[in-house]
């Protein structure tokens, strides 16, 4: 049975969403070992129950993420606002998954041109999107030093207080 024949296994509201996101994962030209983490794992958490549904959903789903659909042809079958809402939150998370190379940009131009595409094609209040924008930090950001630092950072001050 080839992958066309076997049904996906989440909904079509739910594949759309998942190909508006590989859309952007896509945008740079390349499908990045992070981004499809994070999309199997956001995707796992939102449409399985339970353990062993994620993992059996993230095997299956892994497929999928192979298609490169343009935006234009997916993001107008979102119709919810609330999956919309998830759409932007999700395309931006990944655009800012990996970068190709050290000395590029979390998000690179290609990347930044498709989230403008989808943002206007989302037609989601500027609000809406502020918020969305707002709510989803960097990596980079919420550890600016790394996350080994921050730690040893913390635990100096704890051993600092004990004293």
């Amino acid at each position: 049975m080839t992958l066309q024949e076997i049904p996906p296994p989440i909904n079509p509201r739910q594949m759309d969403i998942l190909r508006a996101v590989a859309a952007m994962a896509w945008a740079d030209g390349k499908l990045e070992p992070d981004e499809i983490k994070l999309m199997l794992d956001e995707f796992a958490t939102l449409f399985a129950q339970n353990d062993t549904e994620r993992s059996t959903l993230k095997t299956r789903l892994k497929d999928y993420l192979g298609q490169n659909i343009p935006l234009e042809e997916v993001v107008p079958h979102i119709k919810s606002i609330e999956d919309r809402k998830m759409t932007l939150r999700l395309g931006y998370q990944v655009i800012q998954a990996s970068r190709r190379n050290p000395n590029e940009p979390m998000i690179n131009l290609d990347e930044a041109a498709a989230y403008q595409r989808l943002v206007r094609i989302l037609d989601l209040p500027s609000e809406v999107v502020a918020d969305i924008e707002a709510s989803i930090v960097p990596p980079e950001e919420s550890y600016p030093h790394g996350l080994i630092k921050a730690l040893a950072s913390r635990l100096h001050k704890l051993l600092g207080n004990v004293k």
